[in-house]
């Protein structure tokens, strides 16, 4: 059989532990078989990005920009533990946050959605997408110790006016904290989430919680409502969908009590949080997909989870593991299907197509990882635990 053609290359970005192992495992039995694998690699793992003094993530950022799609594989952020575990010359930034800065994107997050596999909630019938504005907020922040005296937040215009505002006043220690965020940011997050949800035909709902932050959440909910009502009124009352804002805490009880079919848009740390709650909640959070897409057009897909560490030192021992890579699987089929949309090769297309057909064939016929055999239920189906290489041996099959 002839392998389909590729045009331009993905940008592959690898990453570490136990998602590193089955990244190179899917491209060996799930894509070379059947594609001529064209990408410009780059190695995010741990210590390739401490041996370049974290450079490596900047010039993938970089060759993103220059292809327009790129697939990515879980990767560490070191907290000190990590540092000495590795030892690392410092403790390094994200490389999400670091390319999420440089792409200016929004992050979309979607269940896969499986017969047999039914959420936690049981009214979600429909998936809930988590929007994630990918760019400042805690991610950006810096913060400190504090003793005993004033903290203050001091603001310098061009002139050299400045305007300081007391914190707090310690009597004794403390930590403190400033955030900040760009209306230019908060502008492109605002215009990838209406795209989104009318591409999706999807309602919008949008929460801060403007009430406590009056000025930096209200900025958010100002900037939303000026873009909805000048730019997007016609074309979502057009679509016959909504566009609502409300607080968090109000729409994390809608959520709950809703039967999915929604785009949810969120601040930096609530969608972070709110994107693996509603990812268990459906299931697993190996069964999330994730796409980061930059206000010209630049995608990124990744899977929505960690490192999978328990299984890698699992692993390294020698012993087989059940690691769940459905969602790094379809990071693939994303950004191989983004690849051939943009590229004009319509087997690439069909190719992505097929293999998430293939994954959800699999598991909907009783052929799983181990994190998924409890969940499913299924009238006339016995579920099977497979180890990770013979699950994806099992999805070949019915590619």
């Amino acid at each position: 059989m002839d392998k389909i053609k590729m045009i331009t290359p993905l940008v592959e970005m690898d990453g570490d532990e136990m998602t590193r192992i089955l990244w190179k495992w899917i491209k060996e039995i799930l894509i070379e078989p059947f594609v001529d694998l064209k990408t410009e690699y780059y190695d995010l793992g741990l210590k390739h990005r401490d041996q370049t003094d974290d450079k490596v993530t900047v010039d993938s950022a970089n060759a993103t920009k220059k292809y327009g799609v790129a697939v990515k594989c879980a990767t560490i952020t070191p907290n000190a533990q990590r540092v000495e575990e590795y030892s690392l010359k410092k403790m390094y930034k994200s490389p999400n946050g670091t390319i999420r800065a440089m792409l200016d994107g929004t992050v979309f997050r979607a269940p896969i959605l499986v017969d047999g596999i039914t959420p936690y909630i049981p009214t979600w019938k429909k998936p809930i997408v988590i929007a994630r504005h990918a760019y400042g907020d805690i991610y950006k922040a810096v913060d400190g110790l504090a003793g005993e005296s004033k903290a203050e937040l001091v603001y310098t215009d061009r002139e050299g006016n400045k305007v300081t505002k007391l914190i707090h006043d310690f009597n004794g220690d403390g930590v403190v904290m400033a955030m900040h965020n760009t209306d230019k940011s908060i502008a492109s997050f605002a215009r990838a989430c209406f795209n989104y949800a009318l591409d999706l035909k999807l309602p919008l709902w949008f929460s801060t919680k403007d009430t406590i932050s009056k000025v930096y959440d209200g900025r958010f909910k100002d900037i939303f409502n000026e873009i909805y009502q000048n730019e997007y009124k016609e074309k979502f009352e057009s679509a016959g969908i909504e566009y609502m804002y409300t607080l968090i805490d109000d729409v994390v009880a809608r959520i709950v009590r809703s039967e999915g079919g929604i785009v949810w848009a969120c601040k930096n740390y609530d969608g972070d949080v709110m994107s693996d709650m509603v990812a268990t909640a459906y299931g697993s959070l190996a069964m999330m997909t994730s796409v980061l897409v930059s206000p010209d057009g630049i995608y990124e897909y990744e899977a929505a989870h960690g490192t999978v560490t328990r299984h890698y030192y699992k692993y390294i021992k020698g012993e087989q593991t059940s690691t769940n890579p459905v969602a790094t699987i379809f990071a693939w089929s994303g950004a191989l299907r983004k690849r051939g949309e943009l590229d004009g090769t319509k087997d690439l297309v069909d190719f992505a197509n097929r293999l998430e057909k293939a994954t959800i064939e699999t598991i909907e016929s009783g052929e799983m990882t181990g994190d998924l055999v409890g969940l499913f239920k299924k009238d006339g189906v016995t579920p099977k635990k497979l180890s990770s290489e013979d699950f994806l041996k099992a999805i070949a099959k019915r590619i």
